[in-house]
């Protein structure tokens, strides 16, 4: 196929610009990490888009985000059934086995797979539309606009929370106080986050002289 070497090369050569420019600069970090295990305080639910790099949004550095990437960043169903459930498998190592303080779900502006929700099935991709499954509930009984996709993209960031709520492990640190629960919503061509108020149950602007967004306190989605 035509560029594939090319890409390859390509790919090969930000290998080496990271273990000869960036490795050198974090070497102790890294090292630290190893020897002590890490322990990040949030875990990051995000979609596999490649328009969203959590690193990027979020300012952070090796060993602070336990990062979980599916297509439309959704969140099966606690039930405790048999069978590979990676994204449930994550989400309690991280609140078991880490002891992540906090919990991002983040949505993002022109996803691929909320688009693909309004659309037909794929016959090929039976596995892709068992997954989009996840997220029908959040899909308006409208003919999809780019309005109707922005609300709906939000509509699953919601979902997704009250999901995780109905994982035990989660509800109760909760409820303890021990643990937050986090809602945001990427705009890609403005380069900017919403953070879900709990309150009004809406996306607002995070507010820059509070800190980073997530420690935003209109953004804890909590069990009232």
């Amino acid at each position: 196929m035509p560029g594939r070497d090319e890409d390859r090369d390509e790919l090969l050569d930000r290998l080496r610009r990271f273990e000869t420019r960036f490795f050198p600069r974090y070497r102790r970090e890294y090292r630290r990490l190893v020897e002590e295990g890490q322990h990040p305080s949030t875990l990051f639910i995000g979609c596999s888009d490649s328009r969203l790099v959590p690193y990027l949004l979020t300012g952070a550095g090796p060993g602070e985000l336990f990062l979980v990437r599916n297509v439309g960043n959704l969140i099966p169903p606690w039930d405790a059934s048999h069978g590979f459930h990676g994204t449930t498998a994550a989400i309690e190592f991280a609140v078991l086995k880490l002891g992540v303080r906090d919990i991002v779900v983040c949505g993002h502006s022109h996803c691929g797979a909320v688009k693909a929700m309004y659309e037909d099935p794929i016959p090929e991709a039976p596995h892709m539309n068992r997954w989009l499954d996840l997220g029908r509930d959040a899909v308006l009984p409208v003919v999809p606009g780019e309005d109707a996709l922005r609300r709906t993209e939000q509509r699953l960031v919601v979902l997704q929370l009250e999901r995780l709520l109905g994982y035990p492990m989660v509800a109760a640190r909760v409820q303890e106080g021990t643990l937050f629960l986090h809602g945001w919503y990427y705009l890609i061509e403005d380069g900017k986050v919403l953070v879900l108020d709990a309150q009004s149950g809406s996306f607002v602007a995070a507010d820059p002289e509070s800190g980073p967004p997530g420690d935003d306190p209109p953004a804890r989605y909590q069990l009232q």
